[in-house]
């Protein structure tokens, strides 16, 4: 069972994600907050499987809360999903930086929503190539942040070639495929590098490499 918990400061908005949640046999809404401050408490108290955190709130908002669940290693089990008005934005890069395991428009079509519950519920990360992409384009190009490389020179070449493909986006297969090396095998030199990395999931793995200068923007 996927245990969800909703964080959302527009009760409408609740209603229909749960909703929606309520029908599914393997999902079920935990909890409901309407801002960060409470939902923080409810994370805590319930320890779900995946927290739906609305980028803006009152009190605590959404990066606030998401950094601080990645900061507490009791609730390292808790993968944060962002929920947006806007798509891709810098609030929603700073929240990726600071421990989401990815986020979703509002307006996301119902298939889809589910999809990405269970996704995230999984450890995967919700940053299709697309979306890698314009992270690239707008916010990577600037020089890596002093010390942003630390722990690199603990990877591996075979970890490091792994990282570097899943910044472009590939799934462990695809990662396997381009190495020449069995899925198995691919998917253990990417957790290697996440653990090597204290990168809580794939999606703060893209964040790192690219801030690092692991992967230069361009060279792909």
């Amino acid at each position: 069972m996927i245990r969800v918990l909703l964080v959302d400061d527009q009760p409408l908005l609740r209603s229909g994600f749960r909703a929606l949640l309520d029908l599914e046999d393997d999902i079920e809404v935990v909890a409901e907050a309407s801002d960060g401050q409470e939902g923080l408490a409810l994370v805590r108290e319930h320890r779900p499987d995946v927290a739906l955190i609305d980028i803006q709130m009152p009190v605590v908002d959404g990066i606030e809360a998401t950094r601080r669940i990645a900061a507490d290693p009791d609730l390292a089990g808790v993968h944060v999903v962002i929920l947006t008005n806007y798509g891709f934005d810098e609030y929603v890069f700073n929240a990726l930086r600071a421990g989401a395991a990815g986020f979703l428009v509002k307006d996301i079509v119902p298939e889809d929503f589910l999809h990405a519950v269970r996704v995230a519920a999984r450890g995967d990360a919700l940053l299709a190539p697309s979306i890698t992409r314009k992270l690239i384009d707008r916010y990577v190009t600037q020089p890596p942040r002093t010390g942003a490389g630390r722990g690199l020179e603990g990877l591996t070449k075979r970890e490091r070639e792994a990282v570097a493909l899943v910044a472009q986006g590939l799934s462990n297969e695809q990662v396997a495929d381009r190495m020449t090396i069995s899925s198995l095998t691919a998917k253990t030199h990417v957790n290697r590098a996440m653990a090597k990395l204290r990168a809580r999931d794939r999606a703060q793995l893209v964040v790192l490499a690219y801030e690092s200068g692991l992967v230069v923007p361009g060279t792909l």
